[in-house]
C-alpha cells in the first residue's frame, strides 16, 4: 500500500466543560503519515500545541485497539468516521486525502453531556448495566464447558450481542439519542443463555427503567444505529428486548 504524507485542516469542537458554550476552532496540521491512525494524528497535533504554550484538545481513549469503546467522536458527520464497522482508534489517515479539511465533534446527546472538547461523560450507560444486576451462579470449580448444552444459534447470537463495546455511536447517530440498541444487546447476550435465566425478568425491566431515567430518547426503527455500530450489533436485539419486556410485564401482572 502506497505510503504518502498530507496536510490538513481541521476544525475541532472545544468546550470548557458542559455548562459553558462551546465553537469549533481550525488548526492545520502538515506531514501527517497516510499510515498514522487517527488518533495519532491528533497525539501530533496536541505535541504542537502544548510546545506553543497551547491547551491541548481533550479526547477520550484506552485500548486503541477498538474494544473499550473509549475513542467516541463524530467525524465528517459520521460517527466513527467514514470507514464502516470501524472505531475511531482504528480509523487510519489513509481515508482522507492530501488538503481535506477534517471536521471533529463530541457525541450530541442530552443524556452525554459534555466533560472538555471532545470527552463525554457515558456514565449513563455504566448505570444501566448496573441496574441489570448480576446473575446467579454456583461458586467453586468451573464447570465443564459441555455440561450446559446451548442451541448453536442461541450461542452465536448471544456473542455476537455481547460484541457491543459500549461506545455510544448508536445513541449519537439516532435522531432522537435512543440508547435501545445498546440496552438490547446487553439484555440479549444473558437472555439466550441459560445462566441469565433466574433474573431475566426483573433485568430486562430495570435496566429499560433505568435507560428511561437517564434521559435516552425513544427508538423510530431508521436502523440508522446498526449502520453506524462499530461491531454491527443488529437491530433484532431491540425486537428481542421488546419481547422479553413484554413478558416480564405480563409476569410480573399475574
Amino acid at each position: 500500500m502506497e505510503h504518502y504524507m498530507m496536510n490538513l485542516t481541521l476544525k475541532v469542537w472545544k468546550q470548557k466543560n458542559s455548562t459553558t458554550k462551546g465553537s469549533f476552532e481550525t488548526y492545520p496540521v502538515k506531514d501527517i503519515s497516510s499510515e498514522m491512525s487517527f488518533l495519532e494524528m491528533f497525539d501530533v497535533l496536541n505535541e504542537q500545541l502544548i510546545r506553543d504554550g497551547k491547551d491541548p484538545i481533550a479526547f477520550d481513549h484506552d485500548c486503541r485497539e477498538g474494544i473499550c469503546g473509549m475513542c467516541s467522536m463524530y467525524i465528517n458527520g459520521r460517527a466513527h468516521g467514514p470507514w464502516t464497522k470501524n472505531t475511531t482508534c482504528q480509523l487510519h489517515m489513509r481515508a482522507f486525502k492530501d488538503g481535506d479539511t477534517i471536521v471533529v465533534e463530541p457525541w450530541r446527546a442530552s443524556a452525554f453531556p459534555v466533560i472538555k472538547d471532545l470527552m463525554v461523560d457515558r456514565t449513563a450507560f455504566d448505570r444501566i448495566i448496573q441496574a441489570g444486576g448480576y446473575i446467579s451462579v454456583n461458586t467453586g470449580n468451573a464447570v465443564d464447558a459441555n455440561a450446559i448444552p446451548i442451541d448453536k444459534k442461541d450461542a452465536d447470537d448471544a456473542f455476537m450481542a455481547a460484541a457491543c463495546i459500549g461506545c455510544g455511536a448508536c445513541v449519537a447517530t439516532c435522531k432522537n439519542s435512543s440508547a435501545m440498541l445498546f440496552v438490547s444487546a446487553k439484555v440479549s447476550q444473558l437472555a439466550l443463555l441459560p445462566q441469565g435465566e433466574p433474573e431475566r425478568e426483573s433485568r430486562v425491566l430495570n435496566m429499560v427503567a433505568q435507560m428511561d431515567k437517564e434521559g435516552f430518547g425513544n427508538c423510530t426503527n431508521t436502523y440508522a444505529c446498526e449502520a453506524e455500530c462499530p461491531k454491527g450489533i443488529s437491530v433484532s436485539n431491540i425486537a428481542r428486548m421488546n419481547r422479553e419486556y413484554l413478558k416480564a410485564g405480563l409476569s410480573t401482572e399475574d
